[in-house]
């Protein structure tokens, strides 16, 4: 299995395009693409950063989302919203092949799911597709494998090519740095990381690390508090500042 780095983060808001909208507006941070889930009952806006994303996701038909047992990722979302809560849902690991992997996984004694293929409808008509692993996902449990189709209006060479070229209003290019998860038990979270996706983590100084491809994740041995987004800015005139939204802290770190 070849992990590629942090696909996207999936955070659950009761309205997505109230939410890309305020985050354009404090941040600078342009969410200029999405669609709907239509079999799940989701939407969602989305703000690419060069080959990762952040999602904001909403649910529009409760009961489409209940019903569709292939699209976990809704039910999480779902479950955050009942709960009167917005923030990180889950997130996801880019994959170069998940029937591989999962097969993999699954020889070393993994419990995870079936790979599930997906689609996305853009109101441009464009469809977008993919194939997620996981198993049972929310923001106490860990990632999903997704392996995306590449071609199209989102993944095809133009598009990405287009996608890492793009400078958002107030941050100019922008990565995604890091990801900081507060986690009660980091050990036992590592630990099912480990089983369930083939993720490892070590300890350091502050919690446990783990590095996926470029990519960095930092779990916070604290039972309160909010997952933190780093965003690394390019712009010569972005400020380093942190904004708490939507159950979410949003550090931006001019590069």
């Amino acid at each position: 299995m070849a992990v590629l780095g942090i696909d996207h983060l999936v955070i659950a808001v009761s309205d997505p395009d109230a939410a890309a909208a305020g985050l354009e507006q404090e941040l600078g941070l342009a969410f200029t693409g999405g669609g709907r889930h239509t079999a799940a009952g989701t939407w969602n806006r989305l703000a690419f950063l060069g080959d990762a994303y952040l999602e904001l996701i909403g649910v529009f038909d409760r009961d489409l989302t209940l019903a569709n047992r292939d699209f976990p990722v809704g039910l999480a979302a779902l479950a955050l919203l009942d709960a009167g809560r917005e923030g990180l849902a889950t997130w996801a690991i880019a994959v170069d092949d998940c029937a591989a992997s999962v097969a993999r996984l699954r020889d070393l004694g993994s419990p995870i799911g079936d790979p599930l293929p997906g689609s996305r409808v853009r109101p441009d008509g464009g469809t977008v597709r993919w194939v997620t692993a996981g198993a049972p996902l929310g923001p106490d449990e860990p990632p999903f494998l997704i392996e995306h189709e590449m071609e199209g209006p989102e993944w095809g060479p133009e598009a990405l090519a287009a996608r890492r070229a793009y400078r958002h209003p107030g941050l100019g290019k922008a990565r995604l740095g890091r990801l900081v998860l507060p986690v009660a038990d980091p050990a036992g979270y590592a630990d099912r990381c480990a089983e369930v996706v083939g993720v490892r983590f070590r300890p350091d100084i502050s919690g446990w690390t783990g590095f996926l491809g470029f990519d960095t994740v930092h779990l916070h041995p604290t039972a309160t508090g909010v997952p933190m987004i780093q965003l690394d800015a390019l712009a010569s005139g972005a400020e380093r500042r942190s904004l708490v939204r939507h159950g979410v802290d949003w550090f931006v770190n001019p590069g």
